[in-house]
């Protein structure tokens, strides 16, 4: 080439090596030179900031937490568009499908982040994924209707150990009022009908368990069923004697009970059962789940990503291969384990590497997810950097925390430049 031409090629690419410089070259440079200084940026710190890294207790957190979402969100994020690559393949509805799948790559972070932050609420009644778990629960173990049912004043019954016991044993023939109050009128379920009083039966023990609270001030007769009160449907009453249960039964809606002539001289015992607190799912947000929450935000988001990219690859795949592995005798599971993953080897790679140095700068969907209560459990380094960086007033270690991240990245990128270079002279 000609002086000319080399001078033509410099003025071509001069803009893109200005912008390249100033806004990559130099902050990273001056965030190298930045983390050896201390808080004020005049004082030589040396490897003091460095040093935080490995000392401070958030940023240990923080690196540990970014080892679980280097391990497993792009693992999971990769297999999940795997999986929907394949099974789609060969459906008619496929495309449309995948369009469902990639549309949360239309989403920014921060609405994800609000979206997710919404699904996990604890409140079944606003955190889809607690109305879901809560609804499975509830199918197999029944929650009770009446968790702040209790004894009023002057009732026959007295706590003990969770359960409500009268204070004397009852006899064949005898009726017996156990009131209860504390559940709010519109709690009631909705099978409940007006107590009435138990009628007596000489071979039997009978009864009434029933809201003894009618509104209005003076309103009503205390200790027994008014016509506004309603009986407790489905509440369990235990006949106990010697400390063992010789009959029970539950009340109907009207709030009787009937007990067999095998209860006589025992005690009745209203059981813990009756009352215990409806299950309200799991602390989603908690410091215990709530890393596997955020992850699970962002699987959501790049499943789709992953899924398009293996499809392609499977779209170029030689498929002559795949019968000829078919006509060999291998079945559906042999071929896609032995032949489509190891030919699709390259494409896995590309996705699983670019989710790893994505997942290293996750940021958005931590920080606004996390409540308060837990952000410091799900911390990750690149919130840790914003909040030495700004909440706490620490540039150095701010521009430490930086470095340290970008000396992360290298490693991988280095590995993703090879295989790419050893692609291309295939």
């Amino acid at each position: 080439m000609t002086g000319t031409r080399k001078t033509v090629a410099a003025l071509f690419l001069l803009p893109a090596l200005v912008l390249l410089g100033a806004l990559v070259v130099y902050p990273i440079g001056y965030s190298v030179v930045r983390s050896f200084y201390d808080q004020t940026g005049d004082g030589f710190a040396g490897f003091d900031n460095y040093e935080a890294l490995f000392t401070d207790d958030g940023i240990r957190t923080a690196l540990k937490n970014n080892v679980i979402w280097v391990v497993f969100a792009p693992t999971v994020a990769t297999a999940l568009g795997l999986i929907f690559a394949v099974l789609t393949e060969r459906v008619r509805w496929g495309t449309a499908f995948k369009l469902i799948v990639f549309m949360p790559m239309a989403i920014s972070m921060l609405a994800a982040g609000i979206i997710f932050r919404l699904v996990y609420d604890q409140d079944p009644d606003k955190g889809v994924a607690n109305a879901v778990w809560v609804g499975v629960h509830d199918t197999f173990a029944e929650s009770s209707a009446f968790p702040k049912a209790h004894p009023g004043r002057d009732s026959p019954l007295v706590a003990r150990q969770g359960d409500f016991v009268t204070k004397a044993t009852v006899s064949t023939g005898d009726t017996v009022l156990l009131p209860l109050v504390g559940v709010a009128p519109d709690q009631m379920p909705g099978d409940a009908k007006p107590a009435v009083a138990p009628r007596g039966d000489p071979g039997k023990i009978t009864g009434t368990t029933w809201q003894d609270f009618t509104r209005g001030k003076g309103v009503g007769n205390l200790g027994a069923p008014d016509p506004s009160e309603l009986g407790y449907p489905g509440m369990k009453v235990e006949a106990v004697k010697d400390g063992r249960v010789v009959a029970s039964t539950k009340a109907a809606a009207d709030g009787t009970f009937t007990l067999p002539a095998a209860a006589d001289g025992a005690q009745l015992r209203l059981p813990a059962d009756n009352f215990k607190e409806p299950y309200n799912g799991l602390d989603w947000l908690g410091p215990s789940l709530v890393t596997p929450a955020i992850i699970g935000s962002y699987i959501w988001m790049w499943a789709g990503f992953a899924m398009v990219l293996i499809a392609a690859g499977l779209a170029g795949m030689p498929r002559e291969l795949l019968e000829a592995a078919r006509v060999d005798g291998a079945n559906e599971w042999q071929v896609f384990r032995r032949v489509t993953v190891p030919l699709l080897a390259p494409v896995l790679a590309v996705v699983t590497v670019t989710l790893m140095i994505n997942v290293l700068k996750v940021f958005d969907l931590v920080f606004i997810i996390a409540p308060g209560s837990s952000q410091d459990d799900a911390n990750v380094l690149a919130l840790e950097l914003y909040r030495k960086g700004f909440s706490e007033d620490q540039p150095g270690v701010a521009s430490a925390i930086s470095v340290f991240l970008l000396l992360l990245v290298i490693p991988v990128m280095c590995f993703n430049i090879r295989r790419l270079r050893r692609e291309v002279r295939r």
